[in-house]
């Protein structure tokens, strides 16, 4: 490796890493914001309670199974078979012609989704049992159950597990050069391709993957902190009892 080559390449190619990385930033970002959005309202979805019989629980049934099928296949095939799929399959098969960055953002977002819903349901899960009694015993139904209570508990359960997942999503969206998305890997190609120099070129996206994502990881420990609020927690005493002990 010559740290000169690397220096060119830079000083030669920096505006195109940067619309690399920039365009990597969008999908990625774009991707997890859709795919948490979808994951929330399957995980809602998947946990109403079924009844015992009548329409209800027909319907919830066959929804549960669609649900459930899409889960299973999007975290069951790669990312990469997915966006060939979708974009030269549709074309194709259907004669769709779709806008490359709008497939990546769609390949992203269906896949998340699809994560997050299964993260979604174990934080709902995860919730002691009592609180939804708790409500139901105060007048609460379902939806305000979930509003009120359930999901403000949700959401701050799995902040971590939605950042962790954005931060494999800019990682992954450089399976999306197989469509020809001008993501950072395939910018990184193409200059690789017109220097003949690989190494190098792709040393400078590694850093550049290591940069974005470290950055992306400290934003998010910082959010985490904000939320659990400050370390040294004031004890204050009971005010009856303090009277008392005077």
């Amino acid at each position: 490796m010559s740290f000169e080559w690397i220096v060119k390449i830079i000083s030669e190619n920096w505006p195109m890493f940067l619309r690399g990385a920039g365009m990597t930033l969008f999908i990625a970002l774009l991707g997890t914001i859709l795919g948490a959005i979808i994951g929330l309202l399957i995980g809602l979805i998947r946990t109403i309670p079924v009844p015992e019989r009548g329409a209800k629980r027909a319907i919830l049934k066959a929804v549960n199974a669609i649900l459930a099928t899409y889960i299973e296949f999007f975290r069951g095939t790669p990312m990469i078979v997915q966006a060939m799929v979708i974009y030269y399959g549709s074309a194709l098969a259907f004669g769709v012609d779709m806008d490359r960055i709008l497939a990546a953002v769609f390949v992203v977002s269906i896949n998340t989704g699809a994560y997050m819903a299964e993260i979604v349901r174990g934080g709902i899960i995860s919730i002691d049992k009592g609180q939804f009694e708790a409500a139901h015993a105060i007048g609460m139904n379902h939806v305000q159950t979930m509003m009120n209570v359930v999901l403000p508990q949700v959401i701050r359960n799995i902040l971590p597990a939605t950042g962790n997942q954005f931060v494999i999503n800019i990682k992954d969206t450089s399976v999306l050069n197989v469509i020809s998305v001008t993501e950072l890997y395939f910018t990184t190609k193409s200059i690789a391709g017109n220097n003949f120099r690989y190494f190098e070129s792709f040393f400078v996206a590694c850093v550049m993957y290591f940069i974005m994502t470290l950055i992306v990881t400290k934003i998010l420990r910082y959010f985490e902190r904000k939320l659990e609020g400050p370390d040294n927690y004031a004890v204050m005493a009971n005010p009856v009892q303090a009277e008392g002990k005077k």
